[in-house]
């Protein structure tokens, strides 16, 4: 199908003959029914859309599609929040179009789709931002009342939150940009409140001590959904414990292998495993000066013992004796500076983290710095106090990530420097060791080590007093959770928060199903939620801790005051009242008595909240779920890292709170790399801006390059890449084009509104728009877009252009008005766009519309458009079953044809099809009935055909994979019709219409044209 003009003549050719124009006087193009239509070749997208755009917002289709949607079930695809500071990059545009192919098909298939966008607004990313422009003037934060800070925090966030919903309105995503959630809303700030003191209404919040990733430069915990893993060069170091009291092991040491030395003052255990094999080692020669003497006694794990010893520099080592796993029960050892301020015994502690693949068998293991460390440690306390051993866990590193007096010696050295770079606490430490005769070996690792994925820097884990929320603790049981109490069974009966997530994680739908098992494993594992943060700009904490009992206070009507405080205020009035006397002085407790906390909750309790202040709040988003017996589904749509993320932490809240996930469906994709499927980055030259991409082609092409993308993997994006799909866009427009531009001439007086009457061909069609229909609805009722992308696409090239309208223009174009099958054609190609159009909608947004509103002038006038059309449903009554068998074998005959006719066009014999009259021998009985009663000739584009039964001569043409048909090629005999330009016997032409056939006579008839 090449038409790209008003006025084309009929296929394969350039001009009308000279001749017959001469002759009749007769313009004969100018009789033809050529496709006509304003709808332009060249799309101009970029200049185009926002026309649409700007139509969208004065129609106001948001609302008109609310309306629409009234009665339906509710599909709400609840939107996970963008952080507020920046422009958006490939990534937000890739999720943005995901949730508008959603919504979009979601309500054409039915359902009431609504999406509210909304936008994460707290925590540390825009608190840095506000704290740069502090240094950049010389400023310092602290010296800034807090609820300034936070003002400035707050403006900082209101700006990027106008830049991105401009940016995400540019992609054609529909939704209520006017009104979009905020976390940091008053309401919205009031509700986080809320939810975090239900928590500690239940018993679920508790303040502890336990070791959290701490990021030094930022100066506040982390969690784990804010660290990704990155290439880290790390000191390592075997050190030697003397075994104490254990005459059968006298002079021997226990080693350990470690890749944080500054972590060895905060050592007040080792960790063994009663399923390894240990033995213990004599060095029989070494280097002199070597720090493994010869003579030394050393207990390891015998799979270990060569590479400890090879790491030692040891020359030769033997066997003295094994050492069972029991015998190690009970042991004590002196720590490696014992002498030096650390005169405490280690015990040695079965536990079930150790292994013998690497170090030595023993781990090392600082309950300060550690979550296995500090599990075994508190698994083993009151064990360790019958030993009569201090279960205090020091506090070794302060939050600058200095040493503190707790490690003697060593006070003031820093592990990580406060701009994220390497200190000298491994060095100090190491020095000590080796004075103290107590390093066995040293070395350097390359590893996967734990980065801020803020500041990029490594962070370290330590022991600080944090807020969390317990997993394992029964809710409701007043109290902090009992380390040294079995812990129950993760998927049992006992209500806890671990065990209501697992159930709720089973309840849940996950596109792809990976996903169940990813957040499963995740879920199982996880420690207790550290959600304190020490910052300023954020949601506080919003307890008070009574100062003598350490109890939080819980008291109805005094949160009922802070959430009614922040609903008219905002979150800042929990720092304007400095001592809590607003919110306890009323109810008749007295300030002094209490403890107001000024941590700030983690931004992930933030935004896994939004579902109690959107979906539970807005009238427009309340459901009646499926879980509750309703019909209505709630999604959350985000990338694959937020099963760590947002779908772990609104997991966590709600069922912490509500008892069950906030979701019904969860889908997931994957990240954008470049065209070689490398990570993207400025430095690398490879970032695909998303803005460019619509300044040069178009949103609609991003949005096609999501759909046909399998978003369960990642997705490769780049210049190439994003031609193949303008060239997809192009073949798919021009289809539109042609249909809208045939369908000038087609009114509802002509309609044939009995499918059986038509010709096969038209039934054909009918039947597969009947067949393809539940296929395309199918596929986006399951959220495969790619294969709506593929089957439209394949329909439209492949048995449109490429056969149904090729065949069918000589009919639409030549026929008389009167035809039949004219008539027919045209009502089919009015079906053909009424169901592709409405089908394409939900992923070419602006040129849906734009063929839409220039089909339907009534729409472009008045307030109508295509988004607000359900999908067309094509009748199942077009189904026939049979009719498609005997076509699609007569499709095989006409492919050796047009395979025949296309060697003779190449070698100059034939110019157009129509100069043909091939010669058919199907030896094939099957092929040969089905081509009964066919105009074999019209459906090949020849002037004429002659069929027979054989297998023809043996220099016929042949397609190897049709077997039993050739093809002779000849020229057509007659004279060229002067308007259809097929090839016609003279002698039956109309007198009056001698340069015409009779077919072209009676529409010139009909047009009042005298030849």
């Amino acid at each position: 199908m090449t038409e790209n003009t008003k006025t084309q003549a009929p296929q394969g050719a350039k001009a009308a003959p000279q001749g017959a124009e001469a002759t009749a006087g007769v313009d004969y193009s100018q009789t033809l029914f050529l496709p006509q239509t304003e709808f332009p070749m060249r799309a101009g997208l970029p200049q185009r859309e926002p026309e649409l755009l700007a139509r969208w917002a004065k129609i106001d289709l948001y609302r008109k599609l609310r309306e629409a949607g009234q009665g339906r079930d509710r599909f709400v695809l609840h939107d996970g929040p963008p952080y507020a500071n920046g422009n958006i990059h490939i990534g937000h545009a890739l999720n943005k179009v995901l949730k508008d192919l959603v919504t979009r098909s979601q309500q054409m298939l039915g359902y009431d789709s609504n999406y509210v966008p909304g936008w994460d607004c707290h925590g540390l990313p825009i608190e840095w931002k506000i704290e740069e422009q502090y240094r950049a003037k010389g400023l310092n934060k602290d010296d800034v009342p807090v609820v300034e800070f936070r003002k400035e925090c707050r403006a900082f966030a209101e700006h990027w939150v106008d830049v991105q919903r401009e940016e995400f309105k540019r992609l054609g995503v529909e939704g209520d940009w006017a009104n979009p959630y905020l976390t940091m809303a008053y309401p919205a700030e009031a509700q986080i409140a809320r939810e975090i003191m239900k928590f500690a209404e239940t018993g679920q919040l508790y303040r502890g001590s336990k070791p959290v990733m701490w990021s030094v430069v930022e100066k506040t915990a982390l969690a784990e959904a804010e660290v990704e893993y990155e290439e880290h060069t790390s000191d390592t170091i075997y050190v030697a414990f003397s075994v104490l009291n254990a005459p059968a092991l006298a002079g021997a040491s226990v080693v350990i292998w470690t890749t944080t030395p500054w972590t060895i003052p905060g050592n007040r255990a080792i960790s063994y495993s009663h399923k390894v094999a240990y033995g213990l080692y004599k060095v029989t020669a070494a280097p002199e000066n070597n720090w493994a003497k010869v003579g030394a006694t050393y207990i390891l794990a015998k799979n270990l013992a060569e590479s400890v010893f090879k790491a030692a520099k040891v020359e030769a080592f033997e066997l003295v004796a094994d050492v069972p796993a029991d015998q190690l029960a009970g042991l004590t050892a002196a720590h490696p500076l014992r002498g030096h301020g650390y005169d405490f015994d280690v015990p040695l502690l079965d536990g079930d983290h150790v292994t013998d693949d690497a170090g030595t068998g023993f781990v090392h293991t600082a309950p300060s710095h550690g979550r296995e460390d500090f599990d075994v440690w508190m698994a083993n306390g009151r064990q360790l106090t019958e030993r009569g051993i201090d279960t205090r866990i020091p506090y070794t590193v302060d939050a600058d990530g200095r040493f503190t007096k707790e490690a003697p010696g060593f006070e003031g050295a820093q592990v990580i420097t406060d701009k994220g770079d390497k200190g000298n606490a491994n060095d100090v430490v190491i020095k000590a060791l080796v004075e103290a005769g107590n390093l066995v070996a040293r070395g350097r690792l390359k590893h996967q080590y734990p980065h801020s994925w803020r500041s990029k820097k490594p962070v370290i884990f330590r022991n600080t007093p944090q807020w969390f929320i317990a997993m394992d603790k029964p809710i409701g049981e007043a109290g902090a959770p009992d380390a040294t109490a079995p812990q129950p069974v993760a998927g049992g009966n006992t209500d806890t928060l671990r065990n209501r997530a697992l159930k709720a994680i089973k309840d849940t739908e996950w596109v792809p199903a990976a996903g169940e098992n990813r957040i499963n494993g995740m879920i199982a594992n996880r420690p207790d939620w550290v959600v304190s943060r020490q910052r300023a700009w954020g949601v506080p904490i919003t307890v008070f801790v009574e100062k003598e009992t350490k109890e939080i206070l819980v008291d109805a009507k005094v949160n009922a005051a802070i959430a009614e405080a922040f609903e008219a205020e905002g979150a800042d009035a929990w720092f304007t009242d400095t001592d809590g006397a607003r919110f306890l002085k009323p109810f008749g407790y007295d300030p002094a008595q209490y403890e107001r906390i000024t941590d700030v909750l983690d931004v992930w309790f933030d935004s896994g909240s939004t579902h109690a202040f959107t979906l539970e709040k807005r009238a427009d988003l309340k459901t009646h779920r499926v879980v509750d017996g309703g019909k209505d589904k709630v999604m959350y749509l985000e990338g694959s890292d937020q099963h760590r993320g947002w779908f772990h932490s609104s997991l966590l809240e709600s069922c912490g709170t509500r008892g069950r996930a906030p979701y019904d469906i969860v889908l997931t994709h994957g990240f954008c790399l470049d065209e070689k499927g490398e990570k993207m980055s400025k430095s690398k030259g490879n970032v695909t801006a998303p803005q460019d991409v619509i300044k040069d082609s178009g949103a609609d092409i991003l949005r096609l390059w999501v759909a046909a993308a399998d978003y369960s993997d990642d997705l490769r994006i780049g210049k190439e890449i994003l031609k193949t799909f303008v060239e997809t866009y192009r073949k798919l427009r021009n289809t539109m084009r042609w249909m809208l531009g045939t369908l000038a001439h087609f009114s509802e007086e002509i309609r044939v509104s009995d499918p059986q009457t038509m010709p096969e061909l038209e039934r054909l069609m009918l039947h597969r728009l009947a067949e393809l229909g539940p296929q395309v609805e199918d596929a986006y009722r399951t959220y495969d877009y790619k294969k709506v992308v593929f089957l439209l696409s394949q329909f439209m090239n492949t048995e449109l252009s490429a056969f149904y309208f090729d065949v069918r223009k000589d009919a639409l174009y030549c026929d008389p008005r009167s035809s039949h099958v004219r008539q027919s054609a045209l009502t089919v190609v009015d079906h053909l766009f009424r169901c592709l159009t409405t089908w394409l909608a939900p992923i070419l947004v602006f040129t849906a519309e734009e063929a839409w509103l220039e089909r339907y002038p009534a729409s472009r006038d008045g307030e109508g458009s295509v988004h607000l059309e359900r999908f067309v449903e094509a009748p199942q009554s077009w189904l026939d079953g049979e009719l498609a068998e005997r076509w699609a074998k007569i499709r095989r005959v006409r492919r050796v044809v047009t395979g025949a006719l296309e060697l003779e066009r190449a070698a100059k014999r034939l110019g157009s099809s129509l100069e043909a009259a091939p010669q058919v021998f199907v030896a094939d009985a099957d092929l040969y009935a089905a081509l009964s009663g066919t105009d074999l000739a019209e459906i090949s584009i020849t002037s004429d055909i002659l069929v027979e039964s054989g297998e023809g001569p043996a220099e016929a043409f042949r397609l190897a994979e049709v077997p039993g048909v050739a093809v002779v090629p000849h020229r057509a005999a007659g004279i060229k019709c002067a308007r259809s330009w097929k090839y016609f016997d003279p002698t039956t032409a109309d007198p009056a219409y001698p340069q015409v056939t009779p077919r072209d006579a009676k529409a010139l008839k009909e047009l009042g044209v005298r030849a």
